[in-house]
């Protein structure tokens, strides 16, 4: 259920933190983003000269190359306008969860980060919190299903808010996804570093997904997005994957202004 909005101040301006990933291969995720807030009245602002925010190399253990990285993004966004939305629960995760640990020796950066962490968000958690799961009605003519990607779950704690987004879009008929809680097997670095085990476990995702019949997979991560989009054409499989927020844009998009679709 929506959660009640009363006691909360809802934000006017927000900025957009991309991803890289979006950045450089999904642009119109990035894009999307934008028409889903300011589908909410949110007046968002981009700030031009924003990069990493150090994820791919403290994963991969590099410390001292993520902390210059992690530094810029703190400077960076401290200094922008509202809330920081980003459409990637892992990025997310990594500014919230883990600068703490990656500035664990510098008690003044360590405190920055949090002040900043404080204001990000990912893309659902943002909706949900300052407007409800019920606040987009728009129209998506498709039958689809929903991964639940796993910094969005384990880390975020985002787990039914964007099926119950999804579920207020009419036209759009949603099938349940077998372990849709289970990793695609990106994981980053992870699928390089271990490509057999990383295709094991797309896989498995790619057979519980084809079993529901669904034309379209839905999830909230671009690398996630990439991993199950790219197993499914090497199966040659007309089954497409986006990411929620272009998912939401469209279905804005389908009505007009008074509410009837065209």
């Amino acid at each position: 259920m929506p959660n009640d909005k009363s006691d909360i101040s809802i934000p006017k301006h927000a900025t957009l933190f991309a991803s890289c990933m979006v950045d450089q291969l999904a642009p119109a995720v990035g894009e999307s983003t934008v028409e889903v807030l300011e589908h909410l009245g949110v007046t968002v602002q981009f700030l031009d000269d924003q990069t990493c925010c150090g994820q791919p190399a403290f994963n991969s253990g590099f410390r001292s190359e993520a902390l210059p990285v992690a530094t810029r993004f703190i400077e960076l966004f401290e200094r922008a306008e509202g809330p920081i939305v980003v459409p990637s629960g892992s990025c997310a995760a990594m500014v919230r969860n883990y600068y703490g640990d990656l500035f664990r020796g510098d008690s003044n950066m360590s405190q920055r980060a949090a002040r900043v962490g404080e204001r990000l968000f990912e893309l659902t958690e943002f909706v949900t919190k300052f407007f409800g799961t019920s606040a987009i009605s728009g129209e998506l003519n498709e039958s689809a299903t929903y991964h639940k990607c796993c910094h969005l779950l384990r880390e975020i704690g985002i787990d039914e808010q964007p099926i119950e987004m999804l579920s207020n879009l009419s036209g759009l008929d949603m099938t349940p996804l077998e372990r849709a809680d289970v990793c695609c097997g990106f994981g980053g670095a992870f699928s390089v570093k271990m490509p057999d085990i990383s295709s094991a476990i797309l896989g498995e995702k790619l057979d519980f997904i084809e079993a529901t019949g669904a034309n379209t997979v839905i999830a909230g991560d671009t690398g996630c997005v990439y991993q199950m989009q790219g197993g499914l054409r090497r199966r040659d499989s007309n089954v497409k994957v986006i990411h929620i927020a272009e998912a939401l844009a469209k279905s804005i998009r389908n009505v007009d202004s008074t509410g009837v679709s065209n």
